[in-house]
């Protein structure tokens, strides 16, 4: 039961993050804990249904590989527009433009 209360408040955390904030580092990372937090919550179901192990722990690998690349390509993302415009506020970028 602690776990599913953790659970729902770190995700509560990381939506408040995401809808609230205007930097993209800190959207990036109310991402991320959103994300890490649906991946314990999804491990804990599994394994209170009796899963097997080995393929909970295969699950998880496949959610975190998954939370990493999106975090690589967020952050190469970032640094883009960073470098073009010195801008890492959410709300300056009116529009996007080549």
């Amino acid at each position: 039961m602690t776990v599913v209360i953790g659970c729902a408040a770190a995700l509560s955390l990381g939506m408040y993050a995401v809808l609230t904030r205007r930097d993209i580092i800190a959207v990036l990372a109310g991402a991320e804990l959103m994300l890490g937090a649906a991946n314990v919550q999804l491990v804990a179901l599994a394994l209170s249904r009796g899963a097997d192990g080995a393929a909970v722990s295969a699950f998880a690998l496949v959610v975190l590989v998954i939370a990493a690349a999106e975090a690589a390509v967020g952050m190469a993302l970032v640094v883009t527009a960073y470098r073009r415009t010195r801008r890492t506020r959410i709300d300056e970028f009116g529009e996007v433009s080549g």
